[in-house]
């Protein structure tokens, strides 16, 4: 059974958080970004323009319930052409 939450950075959020993946306990989905950025204001800047995927799809509602075994990707804008 999977246990916590994985959270994977992508792009720019990956390069400003150091690391591909975190894992947190279920939250809501706001309360694992504000964790995720309590100690790297950097990465608060760069995740104030993402969006997020849980589980591969779109979420606006940052309030939602994020549970366990469940996959948060993190998306910054991208330039395409």
């Amino acid at each position: 059974m999977n246990k916590g939450v994985e959270v994977r950075y992508f792009a720019a959020a990956r390069a400003v958080a150091g690391v591909d993946a975190a894992t947190f306990d279920s939250a809501s989905l706001d309360s694992i970004i504000s964790l995720a950025c309590s100690d790297n204001p950097e990465l608060a800047k760069v995740l104030s323009q993402c969006s997020f995927l849980l589980d591969s799809i779109v979420v606006h509602d940052l309030s939602i319930t994020v549970n366990d075994g469940s996959v948060i990707d993190v998306l910054p804008k991208f330039a395409g052409g």
